[in-house]
């Protein structure tokens, strides 16, 4: 099985950072896309950011030039450095990573138990 920890919310003040981490572990054979969603009080789940298997890497237009997706492939981990943050990136924060197990044969997506962020202006 698939195992996602994640760490690294908390509370900030406005113009803050944060850096969230998203460790896999189990039976893995490969991550292909790894990304970060959000989910504000009353509002729906929203992409954030997602990286590639290489490294090619997506935005969210609300956190362009703030927020930076990173992945260490060696760990089975996948980081959001989050800076100049605002209230309104005040949300529980979850990672999403398409795993393939060992015993195969599809990648299967995953979701971190999710880590609250609280920025205060």
């Amino acid at each position: 099985q698939v195992q996602l920890v994640e760490s690294g919310g908390g509370l900030v003040q406005a113009g803050g950072s944060l850096r969230l981490s998203c460790a896999a572990s189990g039976s893995i054979f490969n991550i292909n896309a790894m990304g970060w969603y959000r989910q504000a009080p009353g509002k729906q789940r929203e992409l954030v950011a997602t990286i590639t298997f290489v490294g090619s890497t997506n935005y969210a237009d609300s956190v362009k030039g703030r927020f930076t997706i990173s992945r260490d492939n060696a760990k089975n981990t996948v980081y959001l450095q989050m800076n100049s943050l605002k209230p309104e990136d005040t949300a529980v924060y979850y990672c999403n990573l398409e795993v393939l197990q060992v015993a195969g044969p599809r990648y299967h997506n995953y979701w971190g138990q999710g880590t609250q962020v609280t920025v205060s202006s």
